[in-house]
């Protein structure tokens, strides 16, 4: 049996019964100091009904409409701030999968063979991912030679959509891309094995690893039950490298020749394979994000039980309205003469 602790779920609303108080003082007022018009100067007061066809109310008919109009403001103020008197108790459920995004943001991510650049598509992507989600909890990385946690896995995907904007190679002192060290923060962040959730990865980059013994950390975590899906931004013709971000100068070898970077979606599809999850090149649509989220999600059991509740309030407002409808009703009937009662 749920406990009953009476309150309210909106009280501000109930100064509005203070404005009973000034409709009080003008009808004492007007009792006491009754108005004289001009029209008093043309007839007496028992005539004036005649001429204007409205008849002054008694002091008992005064008093009368406003306790009646008083209840049903009240009522009516009442309901509007929400009375509560028990609730119910429900358990709460977190999501089963939880899913990190580790962001490629070093220097080739600047190459603008997908306008206006691989590291603003990059960043779109993960926009989508985040609006479409309904399912998972979500953290993001980003990274090149050291991985930045943007935002840890949570339920509450706003503070990754906040950051956003300011994701770019400019977080990297160091230029380079180190997926190991990424991958090992992911694997943090994801936590060990027996939390019930699915553990996935997302990497989204052009794929220009060249590092060491990246296959075997990957099959690694893949064993350990972590999934790994790559997302391929740029093309395979590729693009020069920008020294900055947003300039128009160049990177280039010491013998003065453009660096040029081009998409590896050999390398991506390796990485995914051996994680064992999907290659999705990225096409800048919502259909790729939903397709990622599926994967994702699809590894979903039951959510697991937490040992929070939610309480729930029952709200009790109606049985305030209906009385005040049902005298509204009765108030606003029409006679037989065809008036209307107020």
């Amino acid at each position: 049996m749920p406990e009953s602790l009476f309150h309210f779920a909106r009280p501000e609303w109930l100064f509005a019964l203070f404005g009973l108080i000034p409709v009080l003082g003008w009808l004492i007022y007007s009792v006491v100091r009754p108005a004289k018009g001009p029209i008093h100067r043309y007839a007496d007061d028992h005539l004036l009904p005649h001429l204007t066809g409205v008849r002054e109310l008694s002091v008992d008919e005064r008093w009368s409409r406003f306790t009646r109009w008083g209840l049903l403001w009240i009522l009516l103020v009442l309901a509007l701030a929400g009375p509560r008197w028990d609730y119910t108790d429900i358990e709460a459920f977190s999501p089963a999968s939880d899913l990190v995004i580790l962001m490629d943001i070093s220097r080739s991510m600047n190459v603008a063979d997908v306008p206006p650049s691989r590291l603003a598509r990059a960043r779109q992507e993960v926009q989508d991912l985040v609006v479409l989600n309904q399912e998972l909890r979500i953290g993001m990385i980003a990274f090149a030679t050291v991985p930045h946690v943007i935002a840890p896995i949570t339920e509450d995907s706003q503070s990754i959509l906040n950051a956003l904007p300011a994701v770019s190679s400019e977080l990297a002192n160091l230029q380079g891309s180190r997926l190991i060290a990424a991958l090992e923060r992911a694997e943090q962040l994801l936590g060990s094995e027996g939390s019930g959730n699915a553990r996935t990865i997302l990497l989204i980059s052009d794929g220009d690893f060249d590092e060491p013994g990246l296959l075997p950390r990957i099959e690694k975590l893949a064993q350990q039950g972590v999934v790994l899906h790559t997302m391929g931004i740029g093309t395979t013709g590729g693009g020069p490298v920008p020294a900055r971000a947003g300039q128009s100068e160049l990177m280039r070898e010491r013998s003065g020749k453009l660096i040029e970077s081009r998409l590896n979606e050999p390398l991506l599809q390796q990485l995914a394979l051996a994680g064992g999850g999907y290659f999705q090149r990225a096409d800048f649509r919502d259909q790729d994000s939903r397709n990622i989220l599926q994967l994702a999600s699809g590894e979903v059991g039951r959510p697991t039980p937490t040992e929070e509740k939610t309480r729930v309030w029952n709200e009790r407002f109606y049985w305030l309205i209906f009385p005040l409808l049902l005298f509204l009703l009765n108030r606003f009937r029409v006679r037989r003469t065809g008036e209307t009662q107020v």
